[in-house]
């Protein structure tokens, strides 16, 4: 019996060792670093020969390079998003923009000529490709007027660019090692690297540093395998555009007068008369008359005669809001019609020799954002070149006007006007002030928080009011309705009027007005006939409110919409902050 069992114990201890040995393999094998190189197209992405991938601040990105013709191309989008939004794309007309401080830059799509200005050149590569519906810029070209270094590297293609500097730290690799593609030593290898290679770190970890070689791969190695840490500080040789503005030194004094039929410029003695202090006038004079580009104009020379003799000078406003039947979108997003309406402005302003140009374009749609900036960019080279101040009106800075980008509009216009009123507007779904002191000073803090100098700002406010009128509605209505959380028991209406038109009413109904600190108004409540009147007055008092935000911010002066409709007192306080 004992015999028996001897193989049978031979055949167990055997089956034991032989499945410990697997078991110990399994657990040597685990320990062991990855001998398995990983495969560089695959790491970057890149899947055929003419793409190319994209490194940028050492980290690869998602689109891919175009090569052709051994020229590296980038797709506009990228360009403009991460590299620089100055660059410009009609794709209406298939031309590329570039505005420096002293032309536009004009390429055509396909085409190695381009246009400084007026004058021609030639590159030797195409500038712009369109390729399976998008667009790509040669990266030389880009390079030419952004602030970045780059080089190439193939097998595999591949871009790296840089466009930020400072200070970086190195470290040296002590003995021959690798660069894996996660910091795990089973974790695929991405080079080998030699003693003395000098490599960037990036981030350390506990046990792993992550690093960059000088060909851009982005990976993983042992923090006890590098040397002593170095710092190195990178700058770029690239020269900044500078831009210059027509700032006057005295503070702007402005205020807008609207003419809408030209037997109204007849009585700009009588407008000035009831001024003091006024040192710009802004006539609304031009606006947008067609899909072409062209401008309606109701300018005059007696009337910039007589208020240069009188030191005013004369901004004429152009308007994109008279015609309804006018799309500006059509007009700012093609080239060709947007210089139409840049150079009938400019001859307009030559003819009647105006000191500024007042654009006051509104109701934009956030898509044609780039092309109005491109607009003021153009003009602003045109307004420079004859002498001419170019001032930009602008909503008060919030989430849905971002497309305007004020700080852009700052690089180059003269001045950026904030228009610090219609808190409360005719179409407002609630009765409330037209331009609370509150509301002001946030639209003035938050123009500078965007990035626009104290010194190019403007602040508009208002002669005028808003009478609310809250009528009761009708007590046979839906009961359904009337049952709504949101129901409004009244129909809400309001009417635009000057400073003493509101203090008339006030005074013909009876009423008192309360000063309300937190808005930096007087206010008051009537009833006339059943009909509720409620009145924020903007009237000396509130002004002066808005006067002082203007002062405590360095703002470069206030401008008033519109003559007319101001108690002519209120000018003696205005001269008390303006000088």
């Amino acid at each position: 019996m004992k015999k028996q069992m001897v193989p049978v114990l031979a055949v167990l201890v055997l089956i034991f060792i032989i499945l410990v040995g697997i078991i110990a393999g399994r657990k040597i094998k685990q320990l062991l670093p990855s001998t398995q190189e990983q495969d560089l197209e695959t790491y970057f992405g890149v899947a055929s020969e003419d793409e190319a991938a994209i490194e940028l601040n050492h980290n690869i990105i998602e689109e891919k390079a175009l090569l052709v013709d051994s020229e590296v191309y980038l797709d506009f989008d990228f360009v403009h998003d991460q590299l620089n939004d100055r660059f410009y794309w009609d794709a209406n007309e298939n031309v590329l923009l570039y505005t420096t401080s002293s032309n536009v830059i004009k390429a055509s799509a396909d085409s190695s000529k381009y246009y400084i200005g007026r004058k021609k050149d030639n590159k030797p590569y195409k500038i712009v490709l369109i390729n399976k519906d998008q667009t790509y810029i040669a990266l030389n070209f880009v390079s030419e007027y952004t602030n970045l270094n780059y080089e190439y590297y193939n097998e595999p293609n591949r871009v790296l660019l840089k466009t930020q500097w400072g200070t970086v730290k190195n470290a040296a690799v002590k003995r021959k090692t690798q660069i894996r593609v996660e910091d795990s030593v089973k974790s695929n290898i991405l080079r080998e690297v030699e003693k003395g290679e000098t490599l960037e770190k990036l981030e350390v970890l506990d046990e792993w540093t992550k690093v960059a070689t000088k060909d851009g791969l982005i990976g993983y190695i042992q923090s006890k395998r590098l040397g002593a840490e170095t710092e190195e500080t990178e700058s770029s040789d690239f020269t900044e555009d500078t831009f210059t503005h027509q700032i006057r030194d005295y503070e702007i004094n402005m205020a807008w007068h609207q003419v809408t039929v030209p037997d109204a410029n007849n009585s700009i003695a009588n407008v000035i008369q009831n001024t003091k202090g006024l040192n710009v006038i802004s006539p609304t004079w031009f606006y947008l008359n067609d899909n072409d580009g062209n401008i309606a104009n109701l300018a005059s020379t007696d009337y910039v005669n007589y208020c240069h003799s009188q030191g005013v000078e004369v901004w004429g406003l152009v308007s994109n809001l008279e015609n309804s039947e006018v799309s500006t979108t059509e007009v700012l997003t093609h080239t060709s019609k947007r210089e139409n309406l840049e150079n009938q402005i400019i001859a307009a302003a030559i003819q009647y020799d105006l000191d500024g140009i007042n654009v006051d374009f509104e109701a934009l749609e956030s898509a044609v954002g780039e092309s109005f900036i491109q607009f003021i960019r153009e003009l602003s080279l045109k307004c420079d070149g004859n002498g001419i101040v170019l001032s930009v009106d602008n909503y008060v800075s919030s989430e849905y006007t971002k497309f305007y980008d004020r700080q852009e509009q700052a690089v180059f216009a003269d001045y950026v006007i904030v228009m610090a009123y219609d808190e409360h507007y005719a179409g407002s779904k609630e009765s409330g002030s037209v331009a609370s002191i509150g509301f002001v000073t946030k639209g003035a803090d938050d123009i500078l928080a965007e990035g626009v100098p104290a010194e190019q700002v403007i602040l508009g406010m208002p002669f005028f009011t808003r009478v609310w009128s809250e009528t009761p509605k009708d007590s046979s209505g839906d009961d359904v309705e009337s049952a709504s959380e949101d129901y409004v028991p009244y129909e809400l209406s309001s009417e635009a009027v000057g400073m003493q038109s509101a203090q008339r009413l006030m005074e013909v109904n009876g009423a008192e007005k309360t000063w309300l600190e937190d808005m930096g108004q007087y206010y008051t409540e009537y009833e006339n006939g059943g009909v509720t009147y409620k009145i924020w007055f903007e009237d000396i008092k509130s002004i002066e409110e808005k006067l002082k935000v203007m002062d405590s911010h360095g703002f470069a002066g206030a401008s008033f919409w519109k003559l007319g409709l101001e108690d002519s007192a209120v000018w003696n306080t205005i001269i008390k902050y303006i000088n």
